[in-house]
């Protein structure tokens, strides 16, 4: 069975205006009325920062079939888990219980997102156990874990620049970095620069987050002091200069800058992807991309906020080891089909594109099947649908591995079965 799902946008502060409508178009999945007239009336649209197509509790997408339009998915799902999620009717893992176990998502930065952190599952349960013992609301602001499970995640840039940071940069690259700001910031940036010079380790680099995070006088002097040097005249090191003058500009009194100024960041080209497991410091800061992930949202914060940072989760739970190269690659599997994933088995994104040659999708369970743009054609076990750009459909797992022609659709799903 495919079952059209629709699902209307979160507004973040940080969202791009009207971009999800401009990659989506207004006839499919997007519901966004607020959108549709600004545009009509040729006002400036509202912000538009992600749409999530999935079954999780935060933003839950809606059936449009007849009978069942408005019709929460996760409740559908629930009400006959073996025909909707078939090898995951009990549970993804053990313990878990009927959930689909993935969430995919288009985001549309306008401004920068928070540095952040997920969990390991080992982390997110144990976390998760613990707030709710304290009796912590689960939709309390300072609260850290919202749910029992990890979210580790992918995201393939649709724009054609995404910029991002993540991930620790080799300790000598941060040196070099830090060297170069240091010699244009001054005397208050020497407490930061002078703190890098000495890191050999990653539990040297974790102090030195720990630092950053104090919220001390001399972190916030140090990162008012890269103002300087962004403002320099010199080719060297663009990207990061671009980056940080950013970022500078929305958080003028955060100190994350400083921890920015310790990762890798990227630039991305349409079509280019980026991988984060869990204990990966990372942030979006411009530009419109599909993202899939182990469907949670757990995310512990490090700066370029005002929401809620729990410091000492966030330590507990960084990897502080450096990453050489957050990007990527994907498996190409045939004529206009590949195939991104990462190290979990919890999601895994392909996209089909070309419009040419039909391919042979294959997946464990459900799916999520997006149209990007043109039209596309899936043929399942049980039926057939026709999608065209913007719109979506749910794949329950009798349709088995499906055979798509398709100008540009991205299908996630989970991986290879259940995991242990």
């Amino acid at each position: 069975m495919f079952v059209a799902i629709e699902n209307t946008p979160l507004r973040y502060a940080w969202g791009a205006r009207g971009a999800l409508g401009e990659c989506l178009g207004d006839e499919g999945a997007l519901v966004d009325p607020e959108w549709r007239a600004a545009k009509e009336r040729g006002e400036e649209p509202p912000r538009q920062a992600e749409i999530w197509f999935g079954a999780h509790h935060g933003s839950p997408s809606r059936l449009v079939e007849p009978g069942e339009r408005g019709a929460d998915l996760a409740r559908w799902i629930a009400a006959d888990p073996a025909a909707t999620l078939g090898p995951f009717a009990s549970g993804f893992r053990e313990g878990d219980g009927p959930r689909l176990p993935f969430l995919l998502k288009i985001l549309a930065a306008g401004k920068p997102l928070s540095l952040q952190v997920h969990p390991s599952l080992e982390e997110a349960r144990a976390g998760f156990a613990y707030e709710e013992q304290t009796g912590l609301e689960r939709t309390a602001p300072n609260r850290t874990y919202r749910d029992p499970f990890h979210k580790p995640e992918l995201i393939v840039a649709l724009s054609d620049a995404f910029s991002a940071v993540v991930g620790f940069r080799e300790f000598a690259d941060a040196k070099r970095l830090v060297a170069a700001v240091a010699g244009r910031a001054g005397q208050p940036f020497a407490p930061f620069a002078d703190r890098v010079a000495r890191i050999a380790s990653p539990e040297e680099l974790q102090r030195v987050v720990a630092w950053v995070l104090s919220g001390e006088p001399e972190a916030l002097a140090a990162a008012r002091a890269v103002d300087a040097w962004i403002a320099a005249d010199g080719a060297d090191f663009a990207i990061e200069r671009e980056n940080l003058a950013r970022i500078r500009s929305e958080f003028p009194e955060d100190a994350g800058v400083l921890t920015v100024l310790l990762m890798n960041q990227l630039r991305l080209e349409r079509g280019e992807a980026l991988y984060v497991p869990a204990g990966t410091i990372h942030a979006y800061l411009d530009g419109v991309g599909v993202e899939v992930m182990a469907a949670s949202d757990n995310v512990l914060r490090g700066g370029l906020t005002t929401k809620h940072v729990d410091a000492l989760q966030l330590l507990r739970v960084l990897d502080c080891t450096p990453m050489p190269d957050p990007r990527l690659a994907p498996e190409v599997l045939g004529e206009g089909c590949i195939r991104f994933r990462g190290e979990e088995p919890d999601f895994q994104l392909h996209r089909v594109t070309g419009g040419r040659v039909e391919a042979r999708v294959e997946f464990d369970g459900p799916a999520i099947v997006l149209c990007l743009g043109g039209g596309a054609r899936l043929r399942g076990a049980a039926g057939e649908t026709q999608l065209r750009r913007g719109e979506a459909v749910y794949a329950t797992p009798e349709e088995g591995p499906l055979s798509v022609l398709a100008d540009d659709v991205v299908i996630a799903s989970a991986g290879s079965g259940p995991a242990a």
